[in-house]
């Protein structure tokens, strides 16, 4: 198991305690995530685009390190920018 740092420990200890509760609306709000999560994941259309090779193997690599499909990076980020929160950030 990871080794968990001290704050980490303590909601742990405290959840295993009963001392942690969950919210009144807590499986109201977990829904609307899995809602949410299930229409991100949704596929009922199709595009074809060109990349470069370079453009590609980086959407790959990228995609390899999340674990995931690049097809699915993929939509996720053009998800993210259409909904407006895929932002620049300085190098």
């Amino acid at each position: 198991m990871t080794q968990l740092d001290s704050e980490e420990q303590a909601i742990l200890d405290a959840f295993e305690s009963g001392e942690v509760k969950p919210a009144e609306d807590a499986t109201a709000t977990q829904q609307r995530h899995q809602d949410y999560a299930a229409a991100m994941f949704r596929q009922d259309a199709r595009i074809n685009i060109r990349l470069t090779s370079k453009d590609l193997r980086g959407l790959q690599k990228k995609a390899l390190a999340e674990g995931v499909p690049y097809q699915t990076l993929a939509a996720s980020i053009l998800h993210k920018y259409v909904e407006g929160r895929l932002c620049e950030h300085d190098r």
